[in-house]
């Protein structure tokens, strides 16, 4: 008796993640084909033919693409934001806790497989589906501007938020440049020059 013909095209070895389960293919499928081709020019389909299933297994997992991508930036800022939440409660000083902030925050950028962050300012991120994306940064960036004015009474909400734009920006040097100097490295850099901006260094 022969056996039934396997579904979709065979994954392949790059894409397959070595513990990863179904939804977490998807997902690592979506972001390169986010990141590389564009929101706009990747279908449901392409994810799907990319992990290796049908769309009907993606659908499964996902009803929609603007669901994948909401997840995909949520990963992006919700590990900073539970760390910070928990270093609210460690009693450091203002300035151990901003740098440990961002030593943490830019390492999740930087250590996410596909450069996901570059979709911050697509015009879809305004809608309704991604509503939680917002409210997660937003708590973030308010994060951000809670240590900065710490023992600061009358610090501008705006160093914060330049302190905040600091962090992102290793989005774009991921993007633009074509090596980066070790994680460890740029992670010390920018928490360092975070410190001097807020004039906690």
């Amino acid at each position: 008796m022969s056996s039934a013909p396997s579904v979709g095209r065979p994954r392949s070895g790059a894409r397959r993640l070595p513990t990863g389960t179904a939804r977490d293919e998807i997902l690592d499928a979506a972001a390169e084909l986010f990141a590389e081709r564009g929101y706009a020019a990747t279908s449901t389909r392409m994810i799907a033919e990319m992990v290796g299933v049908r769309q009907a297994s993606l659908y499964y997992h996902f009803k929609t693409k603007e669901q994948i991508l909401a997840e995909l930036l949520e990963s992006t800022v919700r590990p900073s934001l539970e760390y910070a939440a928990e270093l609210s409660g460690q009693g450091l000083g203002p300035a151990e806790a901003l740098h440990a902030l961002v030593v943490y925050d830019v390492g999740v950028l930087l250590g996410a497989r596909w450069n996901v962050g570059i979709l911050y300012a697509l015009p879809e991120i305004a809608t309704e589906p991604f509503a939680r994306f917002r409210a997660e940064r937003e708590q973030l960036r308010l994060a951000y501007r809670r240590l900065v004015a710490a023992d600061r009474p009358g610090t501008s909400e705006v160093t914060g938020d330049l302190v905040f734009g600091l962090v992102e920006s290793v989005i774009g040097m991921r993007r633009d440049l074509p090596s980066l100097p070790p994680r460890a490295e740029l992670q010390s850099s920018v928490a360092a020059a975070a410190l001097r901006l807020a004039g906690l260094g």
